[in-house]
């Protein structure tokens, strides 16, 4: 096996970041040398408490070389700190120490240490153990997209992309939280395509679902980047729009309803044209309604919307 001192291997996988903290400028030059020949993008530091302030930061490096002892925070305890403080992403973080009792390993495990390598260490062991540190740091990415995927997955309507209707009512619950605390008016828009049956009996299905991702489409488009679409069900949609006056948000449903009726929806080589009912309800501290209530005083200005011509926007009676 080769030693610190013999020639390396150029071996440059896609890697980022990592830190090294030595207080040894001699041991830290050549560990810089040594990771740069491999490929990785090394932020040297001479103490503890540098590495520690690196670590935690948002973009932080996720690979880390810590010596034990250093000036200003030994490199267990930046271990400890970073298990503590840093919970937005995994850090795995070697210690490299001239311990090599068993009772040293053990020590520096308990601190939060992913791996322990005693000095003097050859290189292949190092490259070897820091290329297990990415397979980890690999496996534990994989792993969040999979949980976010899930979660888009169980908040998400599967046809439009919106909000479903679960994820749309508990948007509902926060914002109301929300405009109870900071005093500021919240609109609810019920909005339901006028005659879309028709299009699934004469199109058929594939044709009304290619509308109704459109006419989701255009209305995100038409709402403020802060403010929640979400399908409610069938061809109806629910709307949260927060720090919202009443005024603005019947213009705003006016927007909506122009959106949809304005030009048609292509369904392959068919067009179809369909207009928007849309009702609209206020929420207003201190009298703030429960998220049910809300969405029933907007339901109720929808069947208004519909019972007086359809293709209007109706506010809820009070609201």
């Amino acid at each position: 096996m080769r030693h610190m001192d013999s020639p390396v291997l150029h071996d440059k996988p896609p890697l980022g970041q990592i830190l090294v903290a030595d207080d040894s400028p001699l041991f830290r030059d050549m560990l810089k040398k040594m990771l740069l020949e491999w490929g990785y993008d090394v932020i040297a530091v001479s103490d503890g408490r540098q590495a520690w302030d690196l670590l935690r930061q948002e973009n932080g490096p996720r690979l880390a070389l810590l010596d034990w002892m250093m000036p200003g925070m030994e490199g267990a305890e930046v271990c400890r700190r970073v298990r503590a403080g840093v919970r937005d992403r995994y850090v795995y973080m070697i210690l490299l120490s001239v311990r090599a009792g068993s009772d040293d390993v053990v020590s520096g495990i308990e601190s939060g240490a992913d791996d322990y390598i005693v000095k003097p260490f050859e290189v292949d062991e190092l490259h070897a153990r820091l290329r297990a540190g990415r397979r980890v740091l690999s496996l534990q990415e994989d792993l969040v997209e999979a949980r976010e995927a899930l979660r888009e997955q169980a908040t998400r309507d599967g046809l439009t992309g919106c909000w479903n209707r679960t994820a749309i009512f508990d948007i509902l619950q926060n914002e109301l939280a929300r405009s109870g605390r900071s005093g500021e008016p919240l609109i609810v828009l019920m909005a339901d395509l006028d005659g879309f049956k028709p299009v699934n009996d004469r199109f058929g299905h594939m044709a009304g679902d290619a509308v109704l991702r459109q006419v989701a489409a255009r209305m995100r488009a038409a709402v403020r980047r802060y403010d929640a679409v979400g399908r409610y069900g069938g061809e109806e949609f629910l709307m949260v729009l927060p720090r919202c006056e009443p005024a603005g948000g019947l213009a705003l449903a006016e927007r909506i309803r122009h959106a949809i009726g304005a030009e048609c929806f292509r369904a392959g080589d068919v067009e179809i044209r369909l207009t928007c009912s849309l009702g609209a309800a206020c929420a207003k501290p201190p009298a703030m309604p429960k998220a049910d209530d809300l969405v029933r005083a907007a339901d109720a200005a929808l069947y208004r919307a519909k019972h007086q011509g359809r293709d209007r926007v109706e506010g809820a009676v009070g609201g």
